[in-house]
């Protein structure tokens, strides 16, 4: 059965974005104001025009889709630019009605010799800040009538790195010049992982730990100490996996990483993508993979804008991903933006692409939606969340009702 929904609902619904990475998510007038301010060179300087080369509505692939974010860290080197696109990302969520973002980036990439670790997650932090505190001041949400505005930090570590990412990269590299490549990158995981752990001690809102980059070739099990020692911690962890490599990415995040969610997880119905001789049986692997994945609410984070312009098989048609399967499945899915810039691309959009592709009915959207603040990483108290929660579905089935629909 399709479903029709009115965007003015989707628009106001209490919504969260669980996977945005910061350096994707830029205002295109801000990357151009910073640009010029701190002497960048952009292909062009008219929104027109970088949305011509740059950030289109389709790419090539997968290095086209990136070619961006070059652009992007290279603006956000020091305090003051951090603060403000973290500040204007918390601003354009709640404009759209999202009450709940956490923020994921790499603090690697924006290190320098003026800027440490500390100072790149206070700047996001100090941002984000003064975004809640001037939201949840509003009248509507002082009196209660709507659920108020939350945010936590997520930070990277990178699968792999090149001199190039980054002055970090580049110095850490030549630090450990012995040193085999997946021994660096398992370094340079723990030192992050070590930090987090530090800095949230301190009391800056990290909510979790998250692997990123190319999959293949690139395994999880280089990242095992880094994340033995973030679970030891109590920190909640999400691992990018599945979007460019098969079941075994998700299997290992799982079983080897602690991951307490998935980004992506795209190809987890992928029997073609699975490589190892070991694996007789391929679609029972599947079928036992989601199983532990559904019965432990291991939460996928789908990025269904971000999955259809780097998934060549996809071939421009929504319909071929594999939303439809997890949710046939009962897996426990949220959607995504994972990057507002490059993808061009908003919660709501998300939203509405999914009840426009796919069977989603009024109450499934609702669990979808609900279920998003529910496997969300809360940086409050057990019961604090559950409070924040039910602020959220009552607001949802107040909007519901109002528009008519039975949830």
């Amino acid at each position: 059965m399709n479903y029709k929904y009115d965007i003015n609902f989707l628009r106001q619904l209490p919504k969260t974005d669980l996977h945005v990475h910061l350096d994707g998510s830029l205002r295109i007038s801000t990357l151009i104001e910073l640009a010029k301010s701190r002497n960048v060179k952009l292909p062009s300087n008219t929104e027109s025009g970088l949305k011509e080369l740059v950030f289109k509505d389709s790419y090539k692939n997968l290095d086209e889709y990136l070619s961006g974010f070059g652009l992007t860290c290279s603006v956000l080197q020091d305090e003051e630019s951090l603060e403000q696109v973290s500040y204007e990302l918390a601003m354009d969520n709640f404009a759209e009605g999202v009450r709940y973002v956490e923020v994921r980036f790499a603090p690697q990439l924006h290190v320098n010799d003026k800027l440490d670790m500390r100072s790149v997650v206070a700047s996001v932090t100090k941002g984000m800040d003064r975004a809640k505190n001037e939201i949840n001041n509003k009248i509507e949400i002082l009196s209660g009538s709507e659920p108020r505005f939350e945010y936590g930090i997520i930070v990277i570590a990178m699968r792999m790195f090149t001199r190039g990412f980054s002055d970090y990269f580049k110095k850490f590299i030549m630090v450990h010049k012995y040193t085999p490549n997946e021994n660096i990158y398992a370094l340079a995981s723990l030192e992050m992982a070590q930090a987090v752990v530090a800095l949230r001690e301190e009391g800056f809102p990290i909510v979790a730990f998250d692997l990123a980059g190319s999959e293949d070739g690139y395994p999880a099990g280089d990242h095992i100490k880094s994340f033995d020692y973030i679970h030891k911690h109590f920190i909640s962890k999400t691992v990018h996996a599945g979007e460019a490599y098969g079941p075994e990415s998700i299997f290992q995040a799982i079983t080897e990483l602690h991951a307490d969610r998935i980004g992506h997880g795209f190809h987890i119905f992928s029997p073609d993508k699975i490589l190892s001789s070991l694996i007789k049986n391929k679609e029972n692997y599947i079928q036992k993979l989601a199983q532990y994945i559904a019965e432990h609410r291991i939460t996928l984070e789908v990025c269904l804008t971000s999955n259809l312009q780097t998934m060549p098989e996809l071939q421009n048609d929504l319909k071929k991903h594999s939303l439809q399967k997890m949710l046939d499945a009962r897996l426990s899915i949220t959607l995504c933006t994972d990057n507002r810039l490059v993808s061009n691309t908003t919660v709501t959009n998300e939203i509405n692409l999914a009840v426009n592709n796919f069977n989603i009915s009024p109450n499934h959207l609702k669990n979808i939606l609900i279920y998003g603040f529910k496997r969300s990483f809360f940086k409050g108290s057990y019961q604090e969340k559950r409070d924040y929660v039910r602020s959220n579905i009552n607001y949802y089935e107040m909007l519901a009702k109002k528009f008519g629909y039975e949830v």
